[in-house]
C-alpha cells in the first residue's frame, strides 16, 4: 500500500508549498501537484497520472476536497472512479474519509458547498463585467493578434496569408479574418502551385 497525495492551485502565481507540507505530514509517499483550474478535469495531467497509478487499498489524500474538484458532478465522478478501484479518499483539513459512512456524507456536503461557492464567484464576476460595460470601461480581452502588422505585411511586403501566419506565429485563418478574405480552397491552391 502506497499513500498518494494530490495538491492543486488554480493559477501560476499561487504556491503549492503549504499543501505539499500538509500532505507530507499526513504520510504521503508520492505527491502529484499541478497548477490548473479545478472547474474541469480536462487538462489536469497530474490528476490523470495519479488516478492511473492508484491500486486497491491505496489511500488518496488531499488537503481539501475542492483541490480535487469544484463541481459536484466532477467530484462524484472522481469518487466513483476511486471507489471502483478500491481506493479511499481522505482530506487532511476536513473529516472526509470515504471508508466510513460519516466521511462519505460529509464529502457530499462539502462538494455541494464547493459548487455553490464557485457559482457565487461566477455570478459576482458577471455582475462586475456588466457594471463595467455599462460604465464603458470593459472592452473584453485584449486582441492577441496585431491586426495592423498583418495588414502592413500584406500591403508593404506583399506576403501571402501563409507567410504572414508563419512570421507572426498565428493561424492562417486568423490572417484571413483580419484581411477580410475567405481562405482559398485547397484544390485551387494546389492547382495554382502546380
Amino acid at each position: 500500500m502506497t499513500v498518494y497525495g494530490y495538491a492543486r492551485v488554480s493559477s501560476i502565481d499561487q504556491d503549492l508549498r503549504i499543501q505539499n507540507a500538509a500532505l507530507q505530514a499526513a504520510g504521503c509517499e508520492v505527491i502529484r501537484a499541478e497548477k490548473a483550474s479545478g472547474a474541469r478535469r480536462k487538462g489536469r495531467e497530474e490528476l490523470e497520472v495519479l488516478l492511473t497509478f492508484l491500486r486497491a487499498g491505496d489511500p488518496l489524500v488531499v488537503t481539501r476536497v475542492d483541490r480535487l474538484a469544484r463541481s459536484m458532478k466532477e467530484l462524484q465522478d472522481i469518487v466513483h472512479e476511486l471507489k471502483a478501484k478500491g481506493v479511499a479518499l481522505k482530506a487532511t483539513e476536513q473529516p472526509v474519509d470515504t471508508g466510513s459512512a460519516a466521511g462519505k456524507a460529509f464529502l457530499d456536503m462539502l462538494g455541494v458547498f464547493a459548487e455553490f461557492e464557485s457559482n457565487l464567484r461566477r455570478e459576482r464576476q458577471m455582475e462586475g463585467i456588466k457594471a463595467a460595460k455599462e460604465r464603458g470601461v470593459y472592452k473584453g480581452r485584449k486582441p492577441s493578434i496585431d491586426a495592423a502588422e498583418v495588414r502592413r505585411l500584406h500591403a508593404e511586403e506583399k506576403l501571402g496569408p501563409a507567410a504572414i501566419a508563419r512570421r507572426l506565429g498565428i493561424g492562417r485563418a486568423s490572417v484571413y479574418r483580419v484581411l477580410g478574405r475567405q481562405p482559398e480552397p485547397a484544390a485551387a491552391v494546389a492547382a495554382a502551385s502546380g
